[in-house]
């Protein structure tokens, strides 16, 4: 016997809101109580929301609910459609509000956390009308959604294959071996990378620009990395140095101004690489919308503001 297949196109959010409430409380009354509503109301959506799909969502026990495998897929699904709408009513709130547009940006950790702030501060002051959506991303993420044409402008490493994107120069900044108070090493004014891999390292996640450049630095060097921590960000990198695991490489901006000296050296690096260079790219600037033009052509210029 054949099912009749699911008809989901007259889903509504606030049912699935409900359910996730529901999934999160594992019990009805808590749930109904965090919605404001009866729990009689509340089950009579749960009960038609899983008439409508044709399963079950909740095995019912005496102590509370239990999700079922259908209500677990339905978690994840659910969890992306509210966010979906959240997204559909922020940007319509924006049109509302008089914005003309959206400019879709994602960036590596190193511009988000040293330059991006102040950059895109003033381009809202001198573009109030623009709304900007930023996203933290790795390098290579970024080439490849501008290559898809799934983001409007992407700032992104120097060591990253660009490939179809058109680029521009963006920023320098200065790589710097960090290591704790008390460390031999520390004593240095410059340093070498070849000089450091005898110690321990405490780096970033698998695929960020850095960690693959310091991977090759390794490998060029006949040596291997020897990460002993691996973290999400630079700050937790930090920690982790102060704390004696390891030694590690940064961006000097990127570095907490407080800890230099304190808690941390700073060797900068005298590699040719020490330096690094970011990009801002497009995929076609010709084909541009005109609110991503007009930041693409500030952040061109960005650098000649910092005085």
């Amino acid at each position: 016997m054949i099912s009749e297949p699911v008809n989901l196109s007259r889903f509504d959010p606030q049912t699935l809101r409900l359910f996730l409430l529901a999934a999160r409380a594992l019990n009805l009354t808590r749930a109904a109580d965090h919605a404001h509503m009866t729990l009689s109301a509340l089950s009579k959506r749960i009960s038609e929301l899983e008439k409508q799909i044709g399963c079950e969502l909740f095995i019912r026990r005496a102590r509370g609910l239990e999700l079922t495998p259908a209500g677990h897929a339905l978690v994840e699904h659910a969890q992306l459609v509210i966010a979906a709408v959240s997204r559909l009513t922020s940007d319509m709130n924006a049109y509302s509000a008089g914005l003309r547009g959206q400019v879709r940006i994602w960036a590596n950790t190193s511009s988000v956390i040293q330059f991006l702030p102040g950059d895109l501060a003033a381009f809202s002051r001198a573009h109030p009308a623009i709304r900007l959506s930023l996203d933290e991303k790795l390098s290579h993420e970024i080439i490849t959604a501008l290559t898809q044409e799934r983001i409007d402008i992407g700032i992104f490493a120097d060591n990253i294959p660009s490939g179809l994107v058109e680029k521009y120069f963006y920023r320098h900044d200065q790589l710097v071996v960090l290591v704790p108070r008390g460390h031999p090493l520390g004593k240095r004014r410059r340093i070498r990378f070849a000089q450091v891999l005898d110690n321990d390292f405490v780096g970033l996640s698998d695929g960020s620009s850095l960690q693959v450049r310091m991977q090759d630095a390794a490998l060029a060097a006949g040596k291997t990395l020897r990460l002993r921590v691996q973290v999400s960000s630079f700050d937790a990198i930090c920690r982790m140095i102060e704390a004696g695991l390891g030694v590690g490489l940064l961006p000097l901006e990127a570095v907490r101004s407080e800890i230099i000296g304190k808690g941390l050296h700073a060797l900068p690096l005298e590699d040719e690489w020490g330096q690094r260079t970011l990009y801002v790219g497009v995929r076609n600037a010709a084909g541009l919308k005109p609110d991503a033009q007009r930041l693409l052509d500030f952040l061109k210029q960005a650098h000649a503001q910092v005085k």
